[in-house]
């Protein structure tokens, strides 16, 4: 093998234009990680919020640096004979960047409590598209609100790629769900589970709803003050979650006034949850949507498309053959 593959990499904060296809040191596995040639790697907004500066960025600590958390490919190396994961199985999964060298990249070591089986309905397009999104959106639905049977759940942003999960698993475990979004993403999200729908565009939510048990805040309040009008439909004692790093600074301070619980959420990528969620792809019960795959070439427009806040599911980044 090789020592050196083709990344997309950034060697300095900035906009789209600073990701350049160029040749690295293929990374070396060690301990219990795997080496995984990667096939697709998902796009993620957290991903465009480090290559500007935000995000991740304060941890990155040398350059270059290779983005992107989640990804599906083939096992090249696994960490030992009997290992469970050997090469030429096909798997998906997610680590943390920049604490790893990412996805955007020909190929990735990362530990293997993070990497499980890909789904067999799924391809690796579509299963580059799931781990980040997916493990968000347990977190914060299901985990974190505790998705149940007779709840009512309002999910800001319900066709994003957070979204269109979160709407998926709350309605699976029974909750009434109330799905923000446009007008020409309305039917779509009622085929995902959504028993309401409000265009954004049309009706201020807050005017419009019933009190809601939880609130799965996928905004914040960098447009229109999402999170601090959600208060006002959240009753006593009921959840918010909060997702998009730094969009509500202000939150414990709004929280504790209005009587509710509020938190934040941050993704852990653990293979035994993504392990649950892939069996319900498999059966079904959850899909996702790929809105664009863009070619390895093509990062910085992945990147000007997952800026402009109006993606339908996820975007994907096809770096090579399965």
């Amino acid at each position: 093998m090789m020592a050196t593959m083709r990344a997309m990499a950034m060697t300095q904060a900035g906009g789209p234009e600073v990701l350049s296809l160029t040749d690295v040191e293929r990374p070396v596995r060690v301990n219990a990680e795997l080496l995984v040639r990667v096939v697709a790697a998902g796009i993620n907004p957290i991903d465009a919020k480090t290559r500007a500066g935000k995000g991740a960025f304060p941890g990155i600590s040398a350059f270059p640096v290779i983005l992107g958390n989640d990804f599906s490919g083939i096992v090249e190396e696994a960490p030992y004979e009997a290992h469970p994961l050997q090469p030429g199985t096909e798997v998906y999964g997610m680590g943390m960047v920049p604490r790893m060298s990412g996805a955007y990249a020909e190929y990735l070591s990362i530990n293997a409590l993070s990497v499980v089986k890909k789904p067999s309905a799924l391809s690796h397009v579509e299963a580059a598209a799931v781990p980040l999104a997916a493990l968000t959106a347990w977190g914060m639905v299901v985990e974190t609100a505790k998705a149940h049977e007779g709840q009512r759940m309002l999910i800001h942003a319900g066709a994003g790629g957070v979204g269109h999960f979160a709407v998926q698993f709350a309605a699976y475990f029974g909750a009434h769900v109330i799905a923000t979004g446009s007008a020409r993403n309305a039917s779509w999200l009622r085929e995902l589970g959504a028993a309401e729908v409000l265009d954004y565009t049309a009706v201020r939510f807050d005017e419009v709803l019933d009190p809601v048990d939880a609130v799965i805040d996928l905004i914040g309040n960098v447009a229109d003050d999402t999170a601090s009008r959600s208060l006002r439909v959240l009753r006593a004692g009921g959840t918010i979650v909060n997702g998009p790093t730094g969009s509500w600074p202000s939150m414990a301070a709004e929280a504790a006034d209005a009587g509710v619980r509020a938190t934040g959420y941050r993704v852990t990528p653990d293979g035994s949850t993504l392990a649950v969620v892939s069996r319900l792809l498999e059966s079904g019960a959850v899909r996702v949507f790929v809105d664009q795959v863009f070619d390895f070439e093509k990062a910085a427009d992945a990147h000007r498309a997952i800026e402009s806040g109006h993606t339908r599911g996820k975007l994907v980044l096809k770096v090579a053959e399965g």
